[in-house]
């Protein structure tokens, strides 16, 4: 039997993406978060990655990481209330 966390789990495939570099400490801290949380996620360095650093201000409008894409809600910085109310509308986190 599934627990209720684990139903949101399945109905919803999305994943995080978090637009970052090595050097970057909120970007360490949001990763580190989402671990905590259980929430898998996809890690885009935009130093070593032009084409990620592209895609990040394309979808921020502008330069500053980490810049975080949860199906769509960007996030700039670490936010953890904006990131929590997304995960919640995106059933990656339990309410």
């Amino acid at each position: 039997m599934y627990s209720a966390y684990d139903k949101l789990k399945i109905m919803n495939n999305a994943q995080p993406i978090i637009y970052g570099a090595p050097w970057c400490a909120f970007c360490h801290t949001a990763m580190a978060y989402l671990d905590k949380l259980g929430v898998k996620y996809e890690y885009k360095d935009v130093e070593a990655n032009p084409a990620a650093g592209l895609e990040a201000i394309n979808k921020s409008g502008q330069r500053g990481i980490p810049v975080i894409d949860i199906d769509g809600d960007i996030i700039i910085g670490f936010n953890r209330p904006k990131i929590d109310t997304s995960l919640k509308s995106h059933g990656l986190l339990a309410s």
